[in-house]
């Protein structure tokens, strides 16, 4: 018995790059393209139906977003993993893919095999990305870690300090919140910069949001 082939919708508006797209796909022995649509609006009305096992699917269509159809594709779509195929690899546009449930995000200089390998790996609970995206991904939660780390080394009273400032309190509402006087509140907030490696209180502010 032959394995069960891998259901495929696309959406892309740009005619000869979907044909294209599907005709890459036809020759993959182990994936069907079931559907095609040219804008957001048209594959939210037709490829529910289909119910594919992934979407390809543009950011830069006219009309609604490719990030703005996601959510709505996954909700009448429930087992279908959504990948992005896009020549955008902004930070913004990976991350608020990802956010809106897209599983996946190759560009689309990717090649054949690449994209045959991310439809397969998708089916089967992976993440692909494309290799320049992937490295970004890697470096945003490296950061990450390190800010996470870089607060964890406040002390109680560091944290709660930078808690008020935060909410708006000047030094003085600190002082009198904690009952200690202003030069305490500011040599507080020296430590703090020193800690996480900035150079004012906003950006320790800043810091400590994320």
């Amino acid at each position: 018995m032959s394995p069960q082939k891998k259901t495929v919708a696309l959406v892309e508006d740009n005619a000869p790059l979907s044909q294209q797209l599907v005709k890459i796909l036809g020759t993959a022995p182990d994936i069907e393209v079931l559907a095609t649509a040219s804008s957001g609006e048209e594959a939210l009305k037709i490829i529910p139906s289909f119910s594919p096992d992934v979407i390809l699917l543009d950011i830069n269509l006219p009309g609604k977003s490719g990030i703005e159809c996601i959510r709505d594709l996954k909700k009448r779509c429930h087992n279908t993993e959504v990948i992005m195929l896009t020549a955008y690899e902004e930070e913004d546009n990976i991350f608020n893919a990802l956010r809106e449930g897209a599983s996946g995000y190759l560009l689309k200089t990717s090649t054949p095999t690449e994209l045959f390998e991310a439809i397969r790996d998708v089916f089967t609970g992976g993440a692909p990305f494309s290799s320049h995206v992937a490295r970004k991904v890697a470096q945003y939660f490296r950061q990450d870690r390190e800010i996470s780390k870089e607060n964890e080394s406040l002390s109680p009273r560091e944290r709660e300090v930078l808690t008020l400032l935060s909410s708006g309190y000047i030094y003085k509402e600190v002082a009198d919140q904690l009952n200690i006087s202003v030069e305490t509140v500011r040599t507080y907030v020296k430590r703090i910069c020193a800690k996480l490696h900035v150079r004012s209180k906003v950006e320790a502010i800043l810091k400590f949001r994320q």
